[in-house]
C-alpha cells in the first residue's frame, strides 16, 4: 500500500467517526485543525530563521565588539624576535666586513 493510499483510508476513517458530531461540534474542530496548522506554519517560520545564526542580544554592536577585543590575550613576544633579527644581521655584516679586508 502507497503512502497516499494509506493517508486517505485515515482520512476516510476520520471523515465516518466525525459523521456523528453535532454541527457546533464540527466547527470547533475545524477551528482547532486551523490553530493547529498555524502553529505548525509559524514554528517552520521560526526553526527557518534559526538555522541562519542571528546573533540575540541586548547589548549594542560597539559593546560586544569591545568585549570581544578586550578578552583577547597574545602570549608571542614580538621584541624578542626583532632583536634576534638585528643580532642576526649584525653578526652577518660584520662577517662580510671581516671576509673583505
Amino acid at each position: 500500500m502507497k503512502a497516499i493510499d494509506i493517508n486517505n483510508t485515515l482520512v476516510d476513517g476520520y471523515l465516518q467517526l466525525l459523521e456523528n458530531l453535532s454541527p457546533n461540534n464540527k466547527l470547533d474542530l475545524i477551528s482547532k485543525l486551523t490553530l493547529s496548522i498555524k502553529k505548525e506554519q509559524d514554528q517552520k517560520n521560526k526553526s527557518f530563521y534559526k538555522a541562519f545564526g542571528a546573533w540575540d542580544s541586548k547589548q549594542s554592536a560597539d559593546k560586544i565588539i569591545d568585549s570581544i577585543r578586550s578578552s583577547r590575550t597574545f602570549t608571542r613576544t614580538i621584541e624578542k624576535f626583532w632583536k634576534n633579527i638585528s643580532l642576526t644581521l649584525t653578526l652577518a655584516f660584520t662577517l662580510s666586513k671581516a671576509s673583505m679586508i
